[in-house]
């Protein structure tokens, strides 16, 4: 009888304790969905990449599954702990670079835009057929952007508000200097085709010094890559030349545990360098 209330008594608490951590786990996730997963469909929405919500959070779930059951089969526990903790912040990562690629690309077509719509405007064109004349003839993304923008125009929306949407979406920071420029000069009244140029030589002159800066810190970047990889390259070949030496530790979690010292003090020493090397102009 005493047996079975103990018993009784274990069931419960290890059913409750589930609860509890399942209640947990679902309340992080829903967490998760809320912050991570909605700000990446917004910033792919404002990219023009229009993806379900549940599918990023499915596709979220089932990379981070997948690195981390091949990281376990190929090289062990641990390894396809590290590919599991990689792979759940892989989506987020991919298009915060995504972004960032839009945006240098969009700054690029930008400075030849602005030449074209102060030719425009010295044409005797609004800024609004300029911006038409410019939407037609430029590719994604500024095609996409400007052809948006102007939408919104003919829906109503008053100049003001649409650029300042147009440079929310983007997240220029070239964007924002034209758009406050433009909004300034049609509020106080000014020569726009002389102030496009002007913007767009400060654009062009801004390029040429970040190209020269990266050229300067690409040996600093590439000496961070270097030393970064050696550890994982060291263990690979020791791995390959004595594996008696390398996999008990490899299978211990001891091991494991100098596996993940290595790798959070490599990962710290990569985003030091490379705030060191990454200068903003």
């Amino acid at each position: 009888m005493l047996t079975a209330v103990t018993l009784l008594l274990l069931f419960g608490s290890v059913f409750l304790f589930s609860l509890i951590i399942y209640d947990n786990l679902m309340k992080a996730l829903r967490r998760y969905e809320e912050k991570y997963v909605v700000q990446s469909v917004g910033d792919l929405s404002n990219m023009f990449l229009f993806v379900d919500q549940r599918t990023v959070f499915v596709l979220n779930f089932c990379l981070m599954g997948l690195l981390a059951v091949g990281g376990a089969l190929l090289a062990g526990v641990g390894a396809g702990l590290v590919l599991g903790l990689v792979g759940f912040f892989l989506p987020l990562l991919l298009v915060r670079y995504y972004r960032k690629l839009r945006v240098e690309k969009f700054n690029r077509q930008l400075v030849d835009v602005l030449q074209q719509m102060s030719g425009a405007l010295k044409a005797g064109l609004t800024f609004q057929q300029a911006m038409e004349q410019v939407a037609k003839e430029s590719p994604a993304p500024l095609g996409q952007e400007f052809n948006l923008t102007i939408r919104e125009m003919k829906l109503g929306l008053p100049l003001e508000e649409a650029l300042i949407n147009m440079a929310r979406r983007v997240g220029s920071e070239d964007l924002d200097l034209t758009v406050t420029s433009t909004n300034i000069a049609k509020q106080l009244g000014g020569n726009m085709a002389e102030m496009f140029e002007t913007i767009s030589a400060v654009i062009r002159k801004r390029m040429q010094l970040e190209g020269k800066i990266k050229a300067v810190t690409a040996q600093g970047k590439m000496q961070g890559a270097i030393v970064s990889m050696m550890p994982l390259a060291m263990g690979i070949i020791l791995n390959m030349m004595r594996p008696d030496l390398m996999q008990p530790m490899l299978h211990h979690p001891f091991g494991w545990g100098v596996v993940g010292l290595t790798i959070i003090g490599i990962a710290t020493g990569w985003v030091l360098i490379m705030r060191i090397v990454n200068i903003d102009v």
